[in-house]
């Protein structure tokens, strides 16, 4: 059994994961009203690999029998001023989610919840890579600069995207 503390914080962290979800989803949107295909393709895995994760937490809460409080996601921002500013909002929100999952394993650790910091250790794993992706991306943004012919080959490029979420995991 984890505490009320734990159990109000992982349920905290399962909506992050859905507005992540639901965020990418928005960019998804927004990138192919802008027919930007690729990166609306790369934006859709996103939103739902962010699904998986709050999955994850949910089944967690089930499996050490806490209750499972499921909140209103708020809504996403569905407007950027362009491609390289969708991916550095999405860079920052990782960054975002970095620090929660960091803030929970700390709060599993001063608890004495082995079970829990096991289980989020995958997390802050994750989280490691989300970040580096995204910030490759970013970077590539910053390169391409103000060229069309390359913007079009990183949407081209970023189309390739082929990982479904882990569903394994945990």
């Amino acid at each position: 059994m984890i505490t009320e503390k734990m159990q109000d914080a992982l349920n905290g962290q399962l909506n992050k994961e859905l507005f992540s979800s639901y965020l990418y989803l928005a960019m998804a949107a927004y990138f192919e009203a802008e027919s930007y295909a690729g990166m609306a393709r790369w934006m859709n895995l996103q939103a739902q690999e962010e699904h998986e994760h709050a999955l994850k937490f949910y089944d967690y809460l089930i499996k050490v029998n806490a209750r499972v409080k499921l909140t209103a996601i708020d809504e996403p921002q569905f407007e950027w001023e362009s491609p390289a500013a969708a991916f550095q909002a999405a860079y920052k929100h990782e960054q975002f989610i970095t620090q929660s999952v960091n803030d929970l394993a700390d709060l599993a650790m001063n608890e004495r919840d082995h079970a829990t910091a096991a289980f989020l250790r995958w997390f802050v794993d994750e989280q490691v890579e989300e970040e580096a992706t995204v910030s490759e991306i970013v970077d590539n943004f910053k390169m391409i600069g103000d060229s069309k012919s390359a913007l079009f080959m990183l949407d081209r490029e970023l189309g390739q995207r082929t990982n479904a979420p882990d569903t394994t995991a945990n």
